[in-house]
């Protein structure tokens, strides 16, 4: 690519999408996030090994998702006044690092220290990871953002299939196997890096002025509230349903660890391809109608699931997972588009957001299911998606500049 100021369009909207950094992106998005779900499907196995009630395993995703929250949206911020392009290839080393501990930890002291790590390196892609997601977009935002969100989602669905066929097989040392998957992640955000490096170069020489939010700024702040309490809803849900999932289906069906993980990956594989929806359909018929459509539209289907047997068991957690999936897409762009200019603290926020509730979820409600059990756990959580009500105070019209 010619990296000369002349030879870039001057208003990256009218470019097509730039098609292998969306790629580059995404692919790193997926290894990023494969290391994540290693953690949560390695969960049996560390139950056993280090004999961890529900509580600890709920300390685990609270550690490596709280510490992606608190940072992620600082690093956002940061990164809005002064780009760190070279900063995606050492969060990707980060997440190498737990992803080691992971594999050689001798006790839960340092199996949460690795998580710490994965924590951080997550608080360091996705931020600007996202940004570059949106300067490649070619004015596709929901598209792009689409993306880049699959190729995480299908990393999460990968975690536990490679932890049934690798992990369980030979052990928890096997884990270091995959920090081969992490060296080529490193090799890719070093590309993507140098692309960035040059793009945000031009893009800064050209002092393009910068551009309001279409909206007042109470209507903003309250748009943004609404947008929180629905991702407070997705991802607290989310982390009841996929933290516990393999429990669940061993304790209520009698699954085996390899079968019930086998069951993980087929929900966490429906929420990947849910994903790719949300953002393009958000780009031709507006952002409200997909948040509203896919929280709220899944609760009929949470409020069944804990009655289920698990042909229906399986079923279900398919529709939930495409549905509720194609949420996050369409809310990161719509908040990205109350605030403009501010595309990292953003990202961050949200992204941070996300996490922190998940692992927040995960700790409480890994403590209920030691006070009760993962069944009434399952009955709590599935009026959760009824929030998704509050979508219909969010601003009518899409934002200019879609």
């Amino acid at each position: 690519m010619n990296t000369t100021t002349a030879s870039l369009p001057q208003s990256p909207a009218r470019s097509g999408p730039a098609f292998g950094i969306l790629g580059a992106i995404s692919t790193s998005h997926l290894v990023n996030d494969m290391m994540q779900s290693l953690i949560l499907a390695m969960y049996p196995i560390l139950k056993g090994e280090f004999h961890l009630s529900f509580g600890q395993i709920g300390l685990i995703t609270l550690t490596y998702q709280l510490t992606a929250s608190l940072l992620q949206p600082l690093i956002g911020l940061f990164t809005d006044r002064k780009p760190l392009p070279w900063s995606l290839p050492f969060g990707m080393a980060s997440t190498l690092c737990g992803l080691m501990l992971l594999a050689f930890a001798p006790s839960f002291g340092v199996v949460l220290l690795a998580a710490a790590f994965v924590g951080l390196g997550s608080a360091i892609f996705h931020p600007e990871s996202s940004r570059i997601a949106r300067l490649a977009s070619g004015g596709q935002h929901g598209f792009a953002q689409s993306v880049f969100q699959v190729g995480g989602n299908a990393g999460t669905a990968v975690g536990p299939l490679l932890a049934a066929a690798v992990i369980v097989p030979f052990g928890q040392r096997s884990v270091a196997w995959f920090g081969l998957a992490a060296l080529l992640g490193i090799v890719l955000l070093l590309q993507v890096s140098r692309w960035y490096a040059a793009h945000h170069v031009a893009r800064a020489a050209a002092k393009r002025p910068a551009v309001e939010s279409p909206y007042p700024r109470n209507v903003v702040l309250g748009a943004i509230a609404v947008l929180l309490v629905l991702i407070f809803s997705k991802y607290f849900y989310i982390a009841g349903l996929s933290s516990f999932y393999t429990f669940y289906l061993i304790e209520k069906f009698g699954l085996s660890v390899q079968s019930a993980q086998f069951h993980l990956f087929i929900f966490l594989f429906a929420s990947a391809v849910g994903t790719v929806v949300g953002g393009p359909v958000g780009d031709r018929i507006g952002r409200k109608p997909v948040i509203w459509a896919s929280i709220l539209g899944v609760a009929p289907f949470a409020l069944l699931l804990p009655h289920a047997n698990l042909f229906w068991t399986t079923a279900l957690t398919v529709v939930i997972g495409l549905v509720l999936s194609s949420a996050f897409s369409a809310i990161l762009v719509y908040a990205q588009e109350l605030m403009p200019g501010k595309v990292g603290m953003v990202s961050g926020l949200f992204f941070g957001f996300a996490f922190g509730m998940g692992g927040l979820g995960a700790a409480v409600l890994g403590l209920l299911a030691d006070r009760t059990s993962i069944d009434f756990v399952y009955h709590a959580i599935a009026w959760l998606p009824l929030l998704g009500v509050v979508a219909a105070l969010l601003p009518r019209s899409r934002p200019s500049g879609k």
